[in-house]
Order: C-alpha cells, then structure tokens, then sequence
C-alpha cells in the first residue's frame, strides 16, 4: 500500500522559467514521484510522492543533481 504525501521545498539557484521546468521534468521521472511543480516566483517547489519508493534526501539529491540547491520547507497534509 503506497504512502502519498506531498512536501514543500525552498530552491536556490532558479532564474528563469526553463529552470523551474528542468526540475520539474528531472522529478517525474523518478520512480515514486506523482507530480511537481516547481515556481520561480515563490522558489519552491511541491512535490506529491510515495513514502515508500522515495524519500525526501532522494528528492534533494535529484534537485542537487540538476544544479540547483534544494532544502525541506514545510509540510502539507493530504
């Protein structure tokens, strides 16, 4: 039985509309991650998951691993 939950990111290094859209893209096709959806205004991103095929360092990795800085920001519950 999956676990979805959805977490609230803060992004550093953002400065345009195709960077927002490169972490997108480089989240969904990770196995476990629904959806993303990255702002470049608010420099977040929420991502909406499975808590048992991915975790939250997995997720910062992946950001990371696009070039940009990534930390937990807050919580939302489903």
């Amino acid at each position: 039985m999956s676990k979805i939950v959805k977490k609230k990111l803060k992004i550093d290094g953002m400065h345009c509309s195709s960077c927002a859209m490169n972490i997108e893209f480089d989240l969904e096709d990770v196995e476990g991650i629904k959806s993303a959806k990255a702002s470049l205004v608010k420099e977040e991103c929420e991502v909406e998951f499975d808590e048992e095929k991915v975790n939250e360092q997995m997720i910062i990795q992946t950001i990371q691993k696009t070039g940009y800085q990534a930390r937990l920001q807050e919580e939302s519950k489903q």
